[in-house]
C-alpha cells in the first residue's frame, strides 16, 4: 500500500513522500502527514531481535514507502556508518532504576544527527533527474542548524541556509555553525529568537513572489526543520531500536508497555515516539519534559495553547520555543484528521497567539501524553545528584528530563529518558552545576575544567573547535533573512 501525504490544514493535494520531503512544507503553511499512518504495522517481533540498520529499514519502508527497498537500504548505509561513534548508534545505558537513550554519537554531538545524517540522502535520492536545486532554510535554537549543514554541506545540486537566534545558544553551539566548511554554505544569527527566526522561516517558503525568483533559477526550497517529514521519520527508529535493546538484555518481554521522557521544545522528538505507538509499539506514556519555557505542560494540563508569554532564556537553549510546531501534526490525528479544526486553531494562534481544545479532544491526548517542567535551578541539581549518584554526566537537556521522571512515581514499566546532546556542548553551565565557578571562563577552558574534574573525555568534534576560524560572522534583522536566502542562492547555484 503507497503510503501519500496531504497537509494538515487540507486534504485536497495529495502527494508522495518523496515529494513532501523535497517540499518540506505544504503551500497551505500546514505539515505533512498520511492518513496511512497506523494502516501497516511495524513487526514487533522481529524487531525485538535485530540491530538498528535493520530496523531503520523497516521503519523508513513503512512510512516512505514510495521509495525502494534498494534506495532505503542505501540511505540507511550511508547515513549510519563511522560517522557514529558506536555501531550501536543509540545505545541504551543504565541509569539508576531507568534508562537513559544515548541519542549524541553522531558528528555534531545531538540527537538531530539521527534524522539529518538520513535526510540529505532522502532528498539526493526524490530529486534525481529533476532538474532543480534545492536550497535547505532552517531555523534552529541550537542543535538543528550544525547537524544541518554537517549533513548538507557540498551535496550536489543543494544548498543550506541556516538561521540562530544571536547570543541565545551556548558558545559551542555557535562555533560549531559559524566555523563550518563547504561551499554550499550559509549561517546568520538573527536579532530575536527561535520562534522569531522560525516563523520567518515559514513565511519565506509561503511568499509567493520569493518562490517565484527562485523558480526562475531552477532553485526550490525545502527545509530540514523537524516539520519536513523526512526529518520526523528517521527518529522513529530509535523508539523501537530502545525497546528491542531492553528485550535484549531481558529487561521486558515482547508486548510490555515502556515510558519514554523527552526533553522538547518543538515537539518533534516526542512526535516520533507517539508515531511509532501508532506502528505498533507499546508504549504507556510519552512523557513531555520542558523547560522554564513551559508552554507545551501548560497546555497538556490546561487544554489551552498559549503562546503570549515572556521568553526565557535557560541553560537548556534548544528547548527555549514558545511555537511548538509539530503539535499541529498530533492535533491532525487527535482529531481524527479534521483540516477544518486544525486550521482554524492554528490561524487563532497566528492572530492572537492562543487556542483552547475541546475536552474529548484533550482527554484522547492524556491517554498517551503526560508533562512535567523543570526550572534552571531544578536542571543544575538534577545534573550535579546523577553525576554523584550515578557517576553519569549528562547536558542541560537532559537533566530537564530526568528532573521530569525522577518526579514522577513509577508505574511498574520500565522507563526511557532520552539524552538529547553531549554534555561538553555546554561545558559552561555543566560545570557550574557541579559547583566550579565559571567566571571569566570562555568555553573551551569550561570544557577542559569539566574534563579534569569528571575524568569524562570531551569529543574530538567538540574540542577542536578551538582552532577553528569563524567562516560565518553575519548577524541580520528578522525582515533581512528573505534577501539573505536569496543571497545565498546566488552564490551556492551561480
Amino acid at each position: 500500500m503507497e503510503t501519500l501525504y496531504h497537509s494538515t490544514r487540507s486534504s485536497n493535494e495529495v502527494v508522495t513522500s518523496k515529494q513532501a520531503i523535497l517540499t518540506g512544507i505544504a503551500p497551505d503553511g500546514g505539515l505533512y502527514v498520511s492518513d496511512q499512518l497506523g494502516a501497516q504495522l511495524v513487526d514487533l517481533a522481529r524487531v525485538a531481535h535485530q540491530g538498528y540498520h535493520a530496523t531503520a529499514r523497516d521503519v523508513l519502508a513503512t512510512l516512505l514507502s514510495d521509495y525502494t527497498a534498494d534506495e532505503v537500504a542505501s540511505c540507511v548505509a550511508g547515513a549510519y556508518g563511522d560517522n557514529f561513534d558506536t555501531p550501536a548508534i543509540t545505545p541504551l545505558t543504565p541509569l539508576g532504576a531507568d534508562w537513559l537513550l544515548e541519542l549524541y554519537h553522531g558528528p555534531t554531538c545531538a540527537f538531530k544527527d539521527v534524522a539529518l545524517q538520513m535526510l540529505p540522502r532522502l532528498m539526493s535520492v526524490a530529486r534525481e533527474g529533476d532538474g532543480h536545486d534545492v536550497m535547505i532554510v532552517t531555523a534552529t535554537s541550537g542543535d538543528t542548524g550544525k547537524a544541518a549543514l554537517e549533513g548538507f554541506a557540498d551535496v550536489a545540486g543543494t544548498g543550506v541556509t541556516v538561521f540562530y537566534p544571536d547570543g541565545k545558544v551556548s558558545d559551542i553551539q555557535h562555533l560549531q555553525m559559524a566555523t563550518q566548511r563547504g561551499a554550499n554554505v550559509a549561517v546568520a544569527g538573527i536579532r530575536g529568537n527561535f520562534d522569531d527566526a522560525q516563523t520567518q522561516v515559514k513565511r519565506i517558503f509561503a511568499d509567493p513572489a520569493v518562490n517565484a525568483r527562485l523558480a526562475e533559477a531552477g532553485v526550490v526550497l525545502s527545509s530540514a526543520n523537524s516539520i519536513n517529514v523526512g526529518r520526523l521519520v528517521p527518529q522513529v527508529t530509535y523508539y523501537m531500536d530502545a525497546y528491542a535493546q531492553l528485550v535484549q538484555r531481558g529487561a521486558i518481554a515482547v508486548g510490555d508497555e515502556v515510558d519514554y521522557c523527552v526533553p522538547t521544545g518543538n515537539f518533534g522528538d516526542v512526535l516520533a515516539g507517539y508515531y511509532a505507538k501508532r506502528l505498533g509499539l507499546p508504549v504507556g506514556r510519552l512523557i513531555v519534559a520542558s523547560n522554564t519555557n513551559k508552554v507545551l505542560t501548560d497546555f497538556i494540563e490546561t487544554g489551552t495553547y498559549d503562546r503570549r508569554r515572556d521568553f526565557v532564556k535557560t541553560i537548556s537553549p534548544s528547548m527555549d520555543i514558545l511555537i511548538s510546531s509539530n503539535l499541529e501534526r498530533l492535533l491532525y490525528y487527535l482529531t481524527d484528521g479534521d483540516c477544518e479544526r486544525v486550521a482554524a486553531w492554528m490561524a487563532d494562534l497566528s492572530k492572537t497567539g492562543v487556542y483552547t481544545l475541546p475536552t474529548e479532544v484533550m482527554d484522547r491526548m492524556r491517554e498517551t501524553f503526560d508533562c512535567g517542567f523543570a526550572t534552571d535551578d531544578d536542571t543544575r541539581d538534577t545534573i550535579r545528584s546523577t553525576w554523584e549518584s550515578e557517576h553519569v554526566l549528562i547536558d542541560t537537556h537532559t537533566a530537564v528530563g530526568k528532573c521530569v521522571i525522577d518526579r514522577r512515581a513509577s508505574e511498574g514499566r520500565q522507563r526511557v529518558c532520552l539524552s538529547t546532546a553531549n554534555p561538553y556542548k555546554f561545558s559552561a553551565d555543566v560545570l557550574a552545576a557541579l559547583g566550579v565557578r565559571t567566571d571569566g571562563m570562555d568555553g573551551f577552558a569550561c570544557m577542559d575544567a569539566l574534563q579534569e574534574l569528571t575524568g569524562v573525555e570531551a569529543p574530538r568534534q567538540l574540542s577542536g573547535l578551538r582552532e577553528a576560524k569563524v567562516l560565518h560572522p553575519d548577524v541580520c534583522d528578522q525582515d533581512e533573512m528573505s534577501d539573505f536566502v536569496e543571497a545565498a542562492c546566488a552564490r551556492v547555484f551561480a
